[in-house]
């Protein structure tokens, strides 16, 4: 009866500690004697004395005209009721999207981290069905990941975005940014994390998802990765928390890449295509969103068109953007309401080689 008492006392302390571990997520208060919306820069560089340049991939901390290269954003509208969950933006900062997404109560940053190596690297004929995913991930994490790089902890995505969020915590208290910072205090609550960018950086952000679980993944125009696999492998981020927008005359569509992504990933599960320009929110509760508005033809506008800025949808005589309600559902509808699975489409080849 002593051992059985044992093992029974034993047992409840593990079921304590998963507990705890477990346990609901926590809730952000901010107390802020004068709230407002605060607008914040750092250069990595200055945050971490170990951040370094890469001319190698042409990742530099000072441009050629000798103005820093390395400045990082970060803004949060402590007059709004915060959500609890951080915006990590991979693509050059886009003050427009980072304004939308703090009056959802979002906190947001753009991190500077070693990117520039998409034009450098990986340009064999043809290209290893790994070789640009492993150097996203190395780059994400600044782990050897990848053959073709050397991208050490400090220059990637993960600890600079760390680096930042702890400077910010002591800079902007306000702001009530250590909620996002892990309890052990050595990196970030990714449980807590939307990664979200455009283009080149909304590949990134489906490839880093797939190894670490985050909140949600917003890609817009992208991910694309055509000759890459690793859209198909296990995710460590639950498939319905990932979502696209894009426009039907990017070159992304006409070549098969977006729609290739998103069944290899698996957002077919959740809902059809939805196009945004014939429905309203909540789109089905669909994870892919499209738009057909009108570009003129211009497939790079088309690209650049679902996000906030001069190619996007815009009634020109009120100056408003058409798309608001497509912006917020992509970063705040609940991920637990999803829409009915459709079949994989056929017509879109997913076995592409160069």
């Amino acid at each position: 009866m002593r051992v059985f008492n044992l093992f029974v006392l034993l047992f409840a302390c593990v079921v304590s500690q998963v507990s705890a571990q477990t346990s609901s997520p926590r809730t952000l208060v901010l107390s802020d004697p004068a709230p407002q919306h605060y607008k914040l820069t750092a250069r990595a560089s200055e945050i971490d004395q170990r951040v370094r340049a890469h001319p190698e991939i042409d990742f530099l901390l000072q441009a050629k005209n000798g103005s820093p290269a390395d400045v990082q954003h970060a803004a949060v509208d402590t007059r709004v009721a915060p959500l609890g969950k951080l915006v990590i933006w991979l693509m050059g900062h886009n003050e427009q999207l980072f304004d939308r997404v703090n009056s959802y109560g979002l906190h947001a940053i753009q991190v500077h981290y070693a990117n520039k190596w998409f034009s450098i690297c990986c340009r064999e004929n043809p290209v290893g069905e790994h070789c640009r995913g492993n150097i996203r991930l190395e780059a994400a994490t600044g782990e050897d990941f990848s053959d073709e790089v050397d991208i050490p902890k400090p220059d990637g995505m993960m600890e600079r975005a760390f680096q930042f969020v702890r400077w910010l915590a002591k800079e902007n208290p306000q702001g009530g940014w250590e909620h996002f910072l892990s309890e052990d205090g050595k990196g970030l609550r990714w449980e807590d994390v939307i990664i979200s960018g455009s283009s080149h950086g909304s590949t990134t952000a489906a490839r880093f998802a797939k190894h670490q679980k985050v909140s949600r993944v917003v890609a817009f125009c992208g991910p694309r990765d055509q000759y890459q696999s690793w859209q198909s492998l296990p995710s460590a981020t639950p498939e319905n928390r990932y979502f696209g927008f894009s426009h039907v005359l990017d070159g992304g569509w006409t070549g098969d890449h977006y729609c290739r992504s998103w069944e290899l990933i698996g957002m077919h599960k959740f809902g059809p295509i939805v196009n945004v320009d014939k429905a309203t929110p909540p789109y089905d509760n669909t994870r892919r969103l499209i738009t057909d508005f009108e570009v003129g033809g211009d497939a790079n506008r088309a690209h650049g068109s679902v996000v906030p800025g001069k190619s996007a949808k815009m009634d020109r005589a009120t100056k408003t953007y058409l798309h608001e309600d497509v912006w917020r559902y992509l970063f705040t509808h609940p991920v637990e309401q999803v829409g009915k699975a459709v079949p994989m489409d056929a017509s879109c080849l997913k076995e592409q080689r160069p």
